[in-house]
């Protein structure tokens, strides 16, 4: 990759994320071209600046321009993948052709992919031929819509080659968007992927009444319970100490514009998850995420109560109330 100036950069996915990290590379120096599916978004991104479908109110950089024709991708330098994590197979399918040797990926999306119960990383790999010094995983806790209002926002790149991982740091900052980096490629997508199952579970808490304390008990042991996972998938047990881990994991938890903590608090109010998901008019990725992270607990033979508590809800049909008692009724152990 050349001297890290002015960069080609497209990002496919134009919600609210896609839209903002556009935002933020086109602050930062580069030529970035946000790719779209649908039309009337891409018009008004370029006529009016602004998402307002995902990101209503909120200007947007006139340097990011939009484009509905994958074509872009042949051109560009760096790729940001913020296609939503269950799209993000067949999206790739779909552009591999378009996809130059040379370029470097960034994935921006967080999940676990239905079936397979694969991280991303896993993924790219499987539909593309790109070797590991060109890929990278962005991921801690942010927030499209405060990105845009300019709030300090620290995020973490993780990637295999140190060199590159150096590079990047430098395309993605701006004076109000630090990054940072880490070789734990595994570690840093898997705390970006299970922390949306934890605030599903700590909406929940908040949708029955419950306290402080519940909410603090809900993100220790959630914390501790993503770190096991993601270790025993190869992940080192520091990096969720981090950005990717903890930082994400408090955000989402605790935020009021965590869309998988309003599926949650919903959930403990008595909703149906149906009527929740089409309401939101966004993906909540931990949904069908905590579907795959039970899957994934079991194959690995690792404890995951929060997760299989927050699966009982939105897949069994146990009652909010039924799941939470049954959290506090496993038998009494060491911390």
């Amino acid at each position: 990759m050349r001297d890290a100036a002015n960069l080609r950069v497209a990002v496919a996915g134009g919600g609210s994320w896609g839209s903002a990290l556009a935002h933020v590379l086109a602050t930062a120096g580069h030529d970035v071209t946000l790719v779209l599916r649908d039309d009337a978004v891409a018009r008004a991104i370029a006529e009016r600046h602004e998402n307002p479908r995902y990101l209503p109110g909120k200007r947007l950089h006139e340097g990011v321009k939009t484009s509905t024709a994958s074509d872009v991708l042949k051109d560009c330098e760096v790729l940001v993948l913020a296609v939503p994590c269950q799209h993000q197979r067949s999206w790739l399918r779909s552009a591999r052709h378009l996809i130059g040797e040379d370029t470097v990926i960034v994935n921006a999306s967080k999940g676990l992919e239905n079936g397979s119960c694969l991280p991303l990383s896993r993924v790219v790999a499987e539909e593309l031929s790109l070797p590991s010094g060109r890929y990278a995983v962005l991921s801690g806790p942010s927030f499209a819509a405060e990105v845009l209002d300019g709030q300090p926002t620290a995020v973490v790149l993780g990637c295999e080659n140190d060199d590159l991982g150096a590079a990047l740091r430098d395309i993605f900052s701006t004076p109000l968007f630090r990054c940072y980096s880490s070789t734990d490629v595994t570690g840093v997508e898997m705390g970006g992927a299970l922390k949306n199952v934890m605030a599903i579970a700590a909406g929940v808490c908040d949708g029955l009444g419950f306290g402080s304390n519940a909410r603090a008990a809900l993100i220790t042991r959630g914390l501790a319970e993503l770190s096991r996972l993601g270790t025993a998938m190869g992940a080192k047990p520091l990096t969720f100490m981090g950005l990717s881990g903890l930082g994400d994991l408090v955000l989402t938890c605790t935020g009021g514009l965590s869309r998988n903590r309003q599926v949650g608090l919903r959930l403990g109010r008595g909703e149906k998850l149906e009527s929740i998901v089409s309401s939101l008019g966004m993906v909540a990725e931990g949904v069908k995420t905590a579907e795959a992270a039970r899957t994934l607990a079991e194959r690995l033979h690792v404890s995951a109560p929060v997760t299989e508590a927050v699966c009982r809800i939105l897949q069994d049909d146990a009652t909010a109330a039924d799941a939470v008692r049954g959290l506090m009724d496993r038998p009494l152990k060491e911390e």
